[in-house]
């Protein structure tokens, strides 16, 4: 246990409890953005075209997704010379795919489309009735958004974001991918033990990472259930 209480184990929970947060609190509001505004269209095409492009891109990371951000993204990819055609190079500013900073930015690629396609249902299970009832009453539309849109779609918003910290603290490939496990990671951490990279007297190090990731997982898991339970019980009323 004093092991993974100190050094790389400890500092490959915090890194990915970091990535994790990041990669659930920023994709969470750019989504919920998104979402709002497809549900503010209220086009059956235009919802049916961001909802399947959605539901590829949410389910599409990995080892593939890491070399095509490298391709695009890289020291010599093509956006990076686009952008130095421009007089612009964001690796000459700190940019850099191969860290902590670049994971959380390859990981929003996937992790926003799973928040869209998660909060949208939740989105246009506001009634309009709530709304008009509010005006009736001389609501405003902030005063609407405070006290009747937000506090039942907060359980909504709240289980989509725990979705999205669940899984970008369980993804692994896309991460090893990109950094080749220069980055202390829990997943990376486990894998290395998998692949018998194992100091003598650590056999049973990787086991132990394994289960702590379980024990944060089922938190999250969790809290998730009841967060969803409670956005049901608003929106089925």
């Amino acid at each position: 246990m004093s092991l993974l209480t100190s050094g790389v184990y400890r500092a490959g929970f915090v890194n990915s409890l970091e990535v994790s947060l990041e990669a659930s609190i920023i994709p969470g509001v750019i989504g919920l953005v998104v979402a709002y505004a497809l549900a503010s269209v209220r086009h059956p095409v235009v919802q049916r075209v961001v909802a399947s492009a959605s539901a590829v891109l949410a389910n599409f990371g990995g080892v593939n997704l890491a070399f095509i951000f490298i391709a695009a993204y890289g020291t010599t990819g093509l956006t990076t010379q686009w952008l130095s055609d421009l007089g612009f190079n964001p690796w000459n500013h700190g940019f850099s795919l191969f860290n902590f900073a670049g994971i959380v930015f390859i990981y929003c690629y996937f992790q926003i489309p799973l928040m869209v396609l998660v909060v949208t249902p939740a989105l246009a299970g506001l009634k309009s009735q709530w709304r008009e009832a509010a005006e009736g009453l001389g609501a405003g539309a902030f005063t609407y958004w405070r006290r009747v849109g937000l506090p039942v779609l907060a359980p909504a918003i709240l289980g989509a974001v725990l979705l999205l910290f669940g899984s970008a603290f369980s993804a692994y490939a896309t991460a090893e991918a990109l950094t080749s496990g220069s980055v202390a990671l829990a997943p990376i951490l486990i894998g290395n033990f998998l692949n018998g990279n194992v100091v003598a007297g650590q056999e049973h190090v990787g086991y132990a990472i394994s289960v702590g990731m379980m024990i944060i997982l089922l938190v999250t898991t969790v809290f998730y259930v009841l967060a969803q339970r409670r956005s049901q019980k608003w929106l089925r009323s």
